[in-house]
């Protein structure tokens, strides 16, 4: 909603674990991504393996840049069951 309201860029915040969770969030319109959960729960190393997952799903995908994902999520209806099958 906000992505929506806004024309200034958007910071995703909150429970950011994953590759999958960072994907998810710039879907919706962020342009950046907050990672403090993870740490927790997957140590320092955590980053090394966002940014890996990210790599690995912009390969599969045939992405170029993750600006072809960003706010997808409000114009696109198969990247909003992406988000929903894998939640």
């Amino acid at each position: 909603d906000i992505f929506q309201a806004v024309k200034i860029p958007v910071i995703g915040c909150g429970g950011v674990q994953s590759g999958r969770d960072a994907i998810e969030m710039m879907m919706a319109g962020a342009r950046a991504v907050q990672v403090g959960t993870g740490i927790y729960y997957r140590g320092k190393d955590v980053f090394k393996l966002i940014c890996q997952e990210i790599k690995e799903f912009t390969q599969e995908e045939n992405i170029e840049s993750l600006d072809e994902i960003i706010g997808i999520i409000h114009q696109n209806y198969q990247a909003r069951n992406y988000v929903i099958r894998h939640s």
